[in-house]
């Protein structure tokens, strides 16, 4: 086990300076100078885990490892000026060039698919193959579809209880009074919302997630969780995308391999997302995990990504 864990253990760590006062902390893990991988963490906001690291092979793959900008590492934390979908991208050509790498194979999911087929589309000489879960294309038709409608269809007393924390005025549009909770002044109404809405998304993460409950209130010292003002961030501003514009631009994919790997019951992104992405990209094979959800350790789905991963690319 220790063996396994030091093959893991990252060879270097830097914090980037990318501009407009944000460092973006940047990890290497596997055998330096061999096939180039760069792992997109989802959320926005969630940052990479020890866990991603394991999809690789350390052997043969030259893995870089980014906390996006205010999120995990990488500094200022949680701060949202100069935060777009467009800053992440150039982002992600500032490491390239920093390390000397000319092309690299993508690897990301959830918010990491939508960030990886950005970057892709913009940049597809860069890119040697794409390898995504859980597909996500960044539009409001797929956040009301996660936090409200297919809630209300599939866990709907968990969707009640998510509504029933708000005051009863506030009940009508639960989703925009959420998003001004976590983007507004109000500390106190701002950690209870993340707190709501974290438990929330887990729950709606996991095909079987057991007895979910959302916190009704919690101390003024608890934990903040980041992501949900992250993605309140993104969700507040389209994720910084003009209206479908990764399935207008997936033309731009055209020679590039990819693999998609999607949960058949993720309710938070669902199958159809992953359907219509790979229609439009003749280049992609699409593989559905029959007894998956949303989460990337949902059974099936960590093989099927190391497999992918394996097979593609240079």
């Amino acid at each position: 086990m220790n063996a396994i864990s030091e093959a893991y253990r990252p060879f270097d760590a830097r914090m980037l300076s990318v501009g407009d006062g944000h460092w973006i902390y940047v990890e290497e893990v596997g055998r330096k100078g061999g096939r180039p991988v760069v792992f997109l963490h989802g959320g926005p906001g969630s940052g990479s885990q020890h866990l991603h690291r394991t999809l690789f092979d350390p052997e043969r793959d030259h893995v870089f490892l980014i906390d996006q900008r205010g999120a995990g590492r990488s500094h200022p934390y949680l701060r949202f000026e100069a935060n777009t979908t467009g800053h992440l991208i150039n982002d992600l050509e500032t490491v390239r060039r920093h390390f000397g790498i000319s092309q690299w194979l993508l690897v990301g999911g959830s918010w990491g698919s939508t960030l990886a087929l950005a970057y892709a589309e913009a940049y597809p000489d860069r890119v040697t193959g794409l390898v995504l879960r859980a597909i996500f294309l960044g539009t409001d038709a797929e956040v009301e579809w996660a936090f409200v409608t297919g809630p209300q269809i599939f866990r709907p007393e968990l969707y009640a209880a998510f509504v029933d924390r708000l005051p009863e005025m506030e009940r009508k549009d639960p989703l925009a009074a959420y998003i001004a909770r976590l983007t507004g002044p109000d500390d106190k109404a701002r950690l209870l919302a993340a707190q709501i809405w974290s438990a929330y998304e887990r729950a709606l993460s996991q095909i079987a997630p057991g007895n979910a409950v959302l916190p009704a209130s919690v101390p003024d010292d608890a934990r903040l969780p980041p992501t949900p003002l992250m993605e309140a961030h993104y969700i507040l501003n389209e994720f910084f995308l003009a209206p479908n514009q990764l399935l207008k631009n997936a033309y731009r994919l055209t020679d590039i391999p990819g693999r998609i790997i999607q949960g058949r019951y993720d309710l938070l992104c669902p199958p159809k997302n992953a359907r219509a992405l790979a229609a439009a990209w003749p280049d992609a094979r699409l593989d559905f995990i029959d007894t998956a959800g949303h989460d990337m350790t949902e059974p099936g789905v960590m093989d099927a990504l190391r497999k992918a991963i394996n097979e593609i690319g240079k």
